[in-house]
């Protein structure tokens, strides 16, 4: 997912987790036979509490593409920190032509993201948060630098065992 040396990967075994479909398409292959047509699926899945997994699906038919999309978000699921229903800090990441900025927001904005970023955002359990995504809108991009951002955050503990010093001490400087 990441070159994050801290990469929090998480296994799916008894996690209640609810799946999004980001986007579908469909694809063709042009051959001496003729058109040949598949879909691709790009699926996010996460349990709303801070874990968040993102997978791709090809099949000849679009429900088995979906399925094989959620059995691969399943391999890929991360932790990451979510405080009160936001994140931490602001957060700026990219991937491929795709740049994503993260905010914080106080409680009752909502998600206020695009479709492929309020997929991700939804499925780790941001309810407040604003984000805008400059450069490209493939939402394969999108969705893989959402999740780099999400990567990038640390939480005021992780800060803390860092630096080795309470947590008090972050605060205070």
């Amino acid at each position: 997912m990441s070159a994050n040396t801290n990469i929090r990967r998480v296994k799916a075994s008894d996690l209640e987790l609810k799946d999004r479909l980001v986007s579908i398409q469909r694809v063709t292959k042009v051959t001496k036979g003729g058109r040949t047509f598949s879909f691709s699926a790009i699926v996010v899945v996460g349990n709303e509490n801070g874990i968040v997994g993102y997978g791709l699906g090809k099949a000849s038919e679009v429900t088995t593409a979906i399925a094989k999309g959620i059995e691969d978000a399943k391999k890929n699921l991360v932790k990451v920190p979510v405080f009160k229903g936001t994140i931490p800090h602001e957060q700026i990441a990219k991937f491929g032509g795709a740049r994503v900025f993260i905010k914080p927001a106080i409680h009752g904005t909502g998600v206020k993201a695009g479709g492929a970023m309020r997929a991700v955002l939804e499925s780790v359990g941001v309810t407040d948060v604003l984000a805008k995504s400059k450069g490209s809108s493939n939402p394969h991009n999108l969705v893989k630098a959402t999740v780099n951002a999400l990567l990038e955050l640390r939480d005021a503990q992780d800060i803390a065992a860092h630096r080795g010093i309470s947590l008090t001490k972050v605060f205070n400087g």
